[in-house]
């Protein structure tokens, strides 16, 4: 059987990532990926996109001069997102002498599935970030000895907690409200929405948008594109759902499951990008550069290593990257808690 080293070689470990085909996720379209040469980068918060009107001159009269408005900047430093897994000695020993042809490349592939794991899991924290972002208008990290709050600018005003699954509701008058905000604050109008099925199922019950769709008679079931339908009739954002989820996992080694976009909440968001899901270099990456043999046009955002531990033997496979969402567009959103 080929040695670890040579299977897992820093070669093949970055041509195996450069040609795996992850399963997009909601983040990979409203914030994309772009990746920096450093670690430290200039988030626009705030930014307005509305053109400002040149003025009418006399001829043999000065140019008016412009000013750059609108938009407020803060340097912000990526975050060190990095996790491994351990081959132990007694794998170490079965790896170094297989049975068969069959248990080799089992072992292979399951070593392969700890490279696929270690680079899901970082897109997961990545995505957990963009859509805290972008439900919350901030980025609160605390853990590993990190304890940093990001604010992306986003107006109390374009914030609100409504009650739909209770009482007498007014969704419906609720959604033009929100949209209503967000085009008088910033001239754009939203385009979509995003929210999870739980919300989605509330809606497509409630009563007084079943009586706008089908009259004040009509007991027909409300399906998601005849929602979507009105919605667009109605000069408001059609709805998509997001219900993905992840784990963590505890000090004590339990898993947890969460949720990417939080089951409250209800997102309104204006055409194009939010944003941009920048990515940096790594230590690991760095030192990769001094390296004459490694083609480092060729390492991609998230960089795979294996490495070798003496006491007790073992190896590791690491996933390592640098991370974090611009959200200039955050003005532009309505982002409102359902209860």
């Amino acid at each position: 059987m080929p040695r670890i080293e040579e299977l897992f070689s820093i070669e093949e470990l970055i041509n195996y990532i450069k040609l795996r085909q992850p399963t997009p996720m909601m983040g990979d379209i409203l914030f994309p990926e772009r990746k920096i040469e450093g670690l430290d980068f200039k988030m626009i918060k705030g930014a307005n996109n509305l053109p400002v009107a040149a003025s009418v001159h006399s001829f043999d009269t000065e140019t008016e001069i412009a000013s750059r408005e609108g938009a407020t900047g803060a340097i912000e430093e990526l975050a060190l997102i990095k996790r491994k897994i351990k081959i132990g000695e007694k794998e170490l020993i079965v790896l170094n002498a297989p049975r068969s042809s069959q248990e080799e490349q089992m072992i292979i592939s399951q070593l392969y599935n700890d490279v696929d794991t270690l680079v899901n899991s970082v897109r997961a924290r990545v995505e957990a970030m963009r859509m805290e972002a972008l439900s919350t208008g901030k980025l609160v990290i605390n853990e590993n000895k990190v304890n940093v709050t990001i604010d992306y600018g986003t107006p109390t005003a374009h914030k609100a907690a409504k009650t739909w699954k209770s009482g007498t509701p007014d969704i419906l008058g609720d959604i033009y409200t929100m949209t209503d905000t967000i085009v008088a604050a910033t001239g754009f109008t939203p385009v979509r929405a995003l929210t999870s099925r739980t919300n989605l199922n509330v809606m497509l019950k409630d009563e007084k948008i079943r009586k706008g769709v089908f009259g004040v008679n009509a007991d027909k079931l409300l399906t998601v594109n005849e929602l979507n339908q009105f919605l667009a009739a109605q000069g408001l954002p059609p709805i998509a759902i997001y219900d993905a989820q992840y784990r963590i996992q505890n000090a004590k080694g339990a898993y947890v499951a969460k949720r990417y976009l939080a089951d409250d909440k209800f997102i309104l968001m204006p055409e194009g990008k939010l944003g941009d899901t920048i990515y940096g270099l790594t230590a690991e990456e760095v030192e990769l550069r001094n390296k004459a043999d490694i083609d480092i046009t060729n390492v991609g955002n998230i960089l795979v290593e294996q490495y070798a531990t003496t006491d007790p033997v073992a190896k590791w496979i690491k996933a390592v990257a640098t991370a974090l969402p611009s959200f200039p567009y955050a003005d532009q959103v309505f982002m409102a808690t359902i209860g």
